[in-house]
């Protein structure tokens, strides 16, 4: 038999739990149309003491936006096993759950929201992208990139989260459709800047070699020539 009494939490605790219910409700909504009432009464304390823990929406939301940005930037570690294209597509998997998720928020964070802006919010943006292009290089093998290589793995990271936004409106074109797109658009630019230098081209020379005729680097060739003819 419950007792009705609530245990109560530590200071880090309850800052976690209310960054868990600030999160979950930046999902389902733009940040700007979730008030810090609505906060408090989901997370089941009072409106001042929520300011007890934050100063302001602001802060939360950063903090929000923290913890969600750590989860995006983990969806690019992936293990180095087996062809790059399969490598590519599980982690736009991934990348889509989170879209998916954290839709109305991820739209915010991009399109404009309540902390869009400010060097806090920035820096954590940067610091995904930065992580996907780490990873992105540790899986070609590259600790050193040319400038055509950075030039096409910062270009695809940016085609992906734009590609995100399209697709959250409306969501006109299925994800099983766009996941293996952006796998592809990656090995597209990846070839055209191939065409351009060499040093890119050799790189591209080991990428395919070790893909399996059903790859999707593959398919990507088999579908181009089919095109051609």
């Amino acid at each position: 038999m419950t007792t009705g009494v609530r245990r109560r939490m530590g200071v880090e605790e309850r800052r976690q739990q209310l960054i868990g219910v600030a999160l979950e409700l930046f999902s389902r909504r733009s940040p700007d149309e979730v008030s810090i009432d609505e906060i408090a009464s989901a997370a089941g304390i009072s409106r001042p003491l929520v300011y007890h823990y934050f100063p302001g929406k602001l802060s939360l939301y950063e903090a929000a936006l923290q913890r969600a940005s750590d989860d995006l930037a983990a969806r690019f570690v992936e293990p180095h096993e087996g062809p790059l294209g399969a490598r590519l597509l599980r982690v736009m998997r991934r990348y889509f759950d989170f879209v998916d998720e954290h839709g109305p928020g991820f739209s915010a964070l991009m399109r404009g929201g309540p902390a869009v802006g400010s060097s806090t919010t920035n820096a954590l943006v940067d610091s995904v992208r930065q992580a996907a292009y780490v990873q992105i290089l540790s899986h070609l093998g590259v600790t050193d990139p040319p400038a055509r290589l950075e030039l096409v793995v910062r270009s695809w990271i940016s085609l992906a989260e734009s590609t995100a936004l399209i697709w959250l409106d409306g969501r006109r074109i299925p994800r099983e459709e766009l996941e293996p797109q952006l796998v592809n658009d990656f090995a597209a630019l990846a070839a055209v800047s191939a065409t351009y230098d060499e040093e890119m081209a050799t790189l591209l020379r080991g990428i395919v070699k070790d893909e399996p005729a059903d790859g999707p680097f593959a398919l990507l060739a088999g579908r181009l020539i089919a095109l051609a003819s």
